[in-house]
């Protein structure tokens, strides 16, 4: 079956996604144990929250970019993930979907999420002829991220490390078994057609 060019695939369960960032060990680390992000991280700046695992494995490079070496896995309740998809903007100007860049701008400045569309990535993280979203949270979305969606957080930084030593070694059919299981995410145009360019 054809992938959809923009798509949410994500593992799920009948109440939360799970999404993925990456932290310097000081953050992640606590993170991880206590269940909830420690007093240091910063509330009052835009974080990234990535559905895809590979996504993230790109942008961190498997956990060795500096102040990204401890990957997490973030299992936050659907009503919440829903929420911000329905108060998203799209971070860049769209001309078919807003009426003009003034708009889209002004639209951009209140809107508590914001949505970016990027390739998503193979086993070798190199870009695949689909798009996967990232959600950017802000002000009141990142204190309900942190206060109130999220159900769990958990080190999934061995786990990346030994599916990258897996792909390294050539060993690529044991590494996609260790991925974890996405499928698309039934996200309901209600809440999405405003983010679909």
């Amino acid at each position: 079956m054809e992938e959809p060019q923009r798509g949410i695939r994500a593992a799920y369960t009948a109440s939360t996604i799970t999404v993925y960032q990456a932290y310097s060990p000081e953050i992640g680390l606590p993170a991880a144990l206590e269940g909830r992000f420690p007093d240091m991280w910063k509330r009052d700046r835009m974080t990234w929250v990535k559905p895809s695992f590979l996504w993230m494995m790109y942008r961190c490079g498997w956990g060795t970019k500096a102040g990204q070496e401890t990957i997490v896995a973030v299992e936050i309740a659907r009503d919440g993930f829903e929420w911000a998809l329905r108060n998203a903007c799209l971070s860049s100007y769209a001309p078919g979907l807003h009426s003009d860049r003034d708009t889209w701008q002004s639209q951009l400045k209140r809107a508590p999420t914001r949505v970016r569309w990027d390739p998503e990535r193979d086993l070798r993280l190199q870009p695949v002829p689909y798009r996967s979203l990232q959600l950017g949270l802000s002000g009141e979305a990142v204190r309900r991220y942190a206060d109130e969606w999220t159900v769990s957080i958990s080190d999934v930084t061995p786990l990346a490390r030994e599916i990258h030593a897996l792909v390294s070694s050539g060993n690529q059919d044991s590494a996609d078994r260790l991925l974890p299981k996405v499928r698309p995410y039934p996200a309901e145009d209600r809440f999405m057609a405003h983010l679909h360019p």
